[in-house]
């Protein structure tokens, strides 16, 4: 069998599949599935400095090829989490990632500052989230929101520090490479692209927050697209996600530049979905007479 271990930002992952935030939850559900250990990594549902509740209902919708979702960040807080979560989690045998989202830069450096205390393995930074200072503008769809939030945190952050990226930009490798002069160890992408539908009789939108994040297989040719061409333009390593939904997907993602990968929305369809990406992924392995699954990044050849 070949070596599926890789390694992004200094973290050894077991194998390259990690468990999207806000997905999984915090494990707990799907350990009664197969044991957490079988993932690389679980990057653990987006947590906030305090306590939210989350948009109202309905806030998850099913759409073709994918699903809408704007759940509002739903999380017990930080505090909560290092307490009550993380010890449980550190017992599961698999790398553990603290997904993080705030309001102010504020919020974010005294979040990276209490889990660069913790045993977490790595964080995970969401920008993909309302700048209150900057009028609500989002952290993550200009170079310059980029580069001011990574600057701010990666000075309170002890930690590996991966910054996932927002594909509702015009140059996505503008933003990565802002990401990379600022400090990032990594860069994980892409996070879901803001959609809307409408109910026809009703003529209202499908979930109360008028519009959400798309995810799922209709995203998947977007994601390879801009993991290429962020893979072109910097040298940390990217996470690559965005509607893996099997093996050939997993193939395909690393291919496009990806040291490792994310899987998400595949969870609501599949629970086992993991378990038979492995599995495809180590047989193409074996027939292609490669050794390690790192060998896999990168390698597309353009015409």
């Amino acid at each position: 069998m070949a070596d599926l271990k890789v390694t992004v930002a200094g973290v050894e992952f077991q194998n390259p599949l990690i468990a999207a935030s806000g997905t999984f939850g915090f494990g707990r559900e799907f350990a009664e599935f197969y044991p957490l250990r079988t993932l690389g990594g679980i990057s653990c549902k987006g947590i906030t400095l305090k306590e939210r509740p989350g948009n109202p209902p309905p806030r998850i919708a099913e759409t073709p090829g994918g699903m809408l979702n704007a759940v509002g960040l739903q999380n017990p807080g930080v505090d909560h989490f290092i307490e009550n979560d993380l010890p449980w989690l550190k017992e599961q045998g698999t790398a553990v990632i603290a997904n993080i989202a705030g309001n102010t830069p504020e919020e974010y450096c005294e979040m990276a500052e209490k889990l660069s205390g913790t045993a977490v393995d790595m964080i995970e930074m969401n920008i993909s989230c309302p700048n209150v200072k900057q009028g609500g503008v989002q952290f993550g769809t200009s170079c310059a929101g980029v580069e001011g939030i990574t600057k701010a945190v990666r000075k309170h952050c002890k930690k590996p520090l991966m910054v996932k990226l927002s594909p509702n930009v015009s140059d996505i490798s503008e933003i990565a490479a802002a990401a990379e002069s600022a400090g990032a160890d990594a860069i994980s992408m892409i996070n879901t692209l803001t959609g809307m539908r409408i109910d026809i009789q009703t003529r209202r939108p499908i979930i109360r927050n008028n519009t959400g994040g798309l995810s799922g297989p209709a995203l998947f040719p977007v994601a390879v697209r801009m993991v290429n061409q962020a893979y072109r333009r910097v040298k940390i390593p990217i996470v690559g996600m965005g509607g893996i939904s099997k093996w050939q997907d997993a193939v395909e993602m690393l291919l496009a530049g990806a040291s490792a990968l994310q899987i998400g929305t595949v969870f609501f369809s599949d629970p086992y979905a993991p378990v038979k990406i492995l599995d495809g992924l180590n047989d193409y392995l074996d027939r292609s007479r490669i050794s390690t699954v790192s060998d896999l990044t990168g390698q597309v050849q353009l015409w």
